[in-house]
């Protein structure tokens, strides 16, 4: 039974990370604080760009770790 409890939150993290995480890239993306005046990306564009793949990352690793729940 804890199995199953571990693969559930498992799942329910990796559809988190999965879902929410992206719906934000676009409202960085069109930030102004995005880009400079020059039109470069800023470091606030950057962070919240690794902050997404990170969570995507740890997404994914949360699918797959809950599919060996599962299957073990």
């Amino acid at each position: 039974m804890p199995e199953i409890l571990a693969a559930v939150l498992l799942f329910a993290n990796a559809v988190f990370n999965l879902v929410v995480w992206p719906r934000f890239f676009p409202r960085i993306a069109n930030d102004p604080r995005a880009r400079d005046a020059e039109g470069r990306r800023t470091p606030f564009y950057t962070v919240h760009v690794v902050l997404i793949a990170i969570a995507m990352v740890l997404g994914v690793a949360s699918a797959v770790a809950g599919v060996v729940v599962l299957v073990a």
